[in-house]
């Protein structure tokens, strides 16, 4: 009986609303929803256009990224030092010493990568923090693993240049960091360097030696000491104790 008496007062109501004022509170309706739904559009067409912004602007600033705040200078002014120790300075080519170098520093830079990746971009593209936010995330580890590779002289300096002091290393901006960090692996390329450099001067050394002793001295030394270094090197497995060495001087085991 009582759903009789609400149902019976319901439609009394409806009846007693005229039909043009109802008409127009329904397409109002409509409206609000129709406005709240294109809202709703656009937000996600404006989060993904961001998100391809941004992606834009990291693959067109890749090249400068990779040879600042990774282990690719130090890699590949090592393996471009070795290769004019041995004097064959188009072998191997650039492509391929460019490639080993860069593949090498995917090995060393896989923890920081992943890390970024984790705390930072996953987290962005599945819309629960903002890009300031996910900026940040993703840079700390890169400005973890610069502090831990750094010169303390070095980063003191352009600590003083920038007139940014800090009470911690970590506290230091990004942007003081990274030119600290060229220079010091810049350093560790050439002490590396230098010495990938001392056996093949000894060879070229006693190469000279011989052939001034037998009185050959229109001969270049080159021609006899390049075979020399190369079967040197080969025989040494010197790839391979060169390749371990630089990805050991970052701290793989």
């Amino acid at each position: 009986m009582r759903k009789f008496l609400l149902l019976a007062g319901g439609v009394a109501v409806l009846a007693a609303v005229p039909l043009p004022a109802l008409a127009q509170t329904i397409g109002q309706a409509a409206d609000q929803a129709q406005g709240a739904a294109a809202g709703l559009a656009q937000g996600s067409i404006s989060g993904r256009a961001m998100q391809i912004l941004l992606t834009l602007t990291v693959l067109s600033l890749a090249p400068g990224i990779l040879m600042t705040v990774t282990s690719f200078t130090r890699i590949v002014v090592a393996l471009s030092l070795l290769r004019s120790g041995l004097g064959a300075p188009g072998v191997p080519p650039n492509p391929v010493l460019i490639s080993l170098a860069l593949f090498l520093s995917f090995f060393v830079m896989t923890p920081t990568f992943e890390t970024a990746w984790r705390e930072g971009v996953d987290p962005y593209n599945q819309g629960r923090i903002t890009e300031a936010q996910a900026l940040d995330r993703t840079s700390q580890p890169f400005k973890t693993f610069m502090l831990s590779h750094v010169r303390r002289d070095d980063l003191h300096m352009f600590v003083e240049l920038s007139r940014k002091p800090a009470a911690r290393s970590a506290d230091l901006p990004i942007t003081t960091v990274m030119p600290a960090f060229m220079i010091s692996e810049l350093r560790r390329a050439f002490e590396i360097g230098f010495l990938l450099l001392l056996p093949f001067l000894v060879i070229d050394l006693a190469v000279a030696a011989v052939l001034m002793a037998m009185g050959m001295m229109m001969l270049p030394p080159t021609t006899i000491s390049l075979p020399l270094k190369i079967i040197f090197f080969v025989l040494v497995d010197g790839w391979s104790l060169v390749a371990g060495s630089l990805v050991r001087s970052f701290g793989h085991a």
